[in-house]
């Protein structure tokens, strides 16, 4: 490599992920105490919810979802199996489906957020002042929105 990353930036970036993988560890854990389903569940349900009632198609679930979008096509079957959510024959285009969240899905949304909102409280609010959250959340735009390099 002719221009490797700085040793900073390299912390930087093992620090960021090493955060991730212990924050939703903690939330995932925290979620299966309270027998609920993993957070890539609330993600999904999350979205739809925002989307409705229209729903969403597939890939705009995948475009969406915070979490993995890996294997989304057999988490939403087993969302349909357990009746959370519901496909439909798209309106616009007959080969396609949209996805709808149902009674049942607002419901599991609604018991997980208790949980997944007191991690959140624990793991960043108590964690950080008001001035370093703010801080926080902006450095972590310019890496997801980006900023023109130095």
């Amino acid at each position: 490599m002719r221009d490797p990353p700085s040793a900073d930036a390299i912390t930087a970036w093992a620090r960021l992920l090493r955060a991730q993988t212990v924050l939703l560890d903690h939330v995932q854990v925290s979620l299966k105490a309270a027998g609920l389903p993993p957070l890539v569940w609330y993600d999904v349900l999350l979205e739809l919810h925002r989307a409705r009632p229209e729903g969403l198609r597939q890939y705009e679930i995948g475009e969406r979802m915070l979490l993995s979008k890996s294997n989304l096509s057999r988490l939403l079957d087993r969302l349909v199996a357990r009746s959370l959510i519901e496909r439909r024959t798209c309106p616009e285009d007959a080969r396609a489906q949209v996805v709808r969240i149902t009674g049942a899905g607002h419901e599991l949304l609604r018991r997980m957020w208790p949980v997944y909102g007191r991690c959140i409280r624990e793991l960043v609010e108590a964690r950080l002042e008001p001035a370093e959250r703010r801080r926080l959340a902006e450095l972590l735009a310019l890496l997801v929105d980006g900023r023109a390099p130095r």
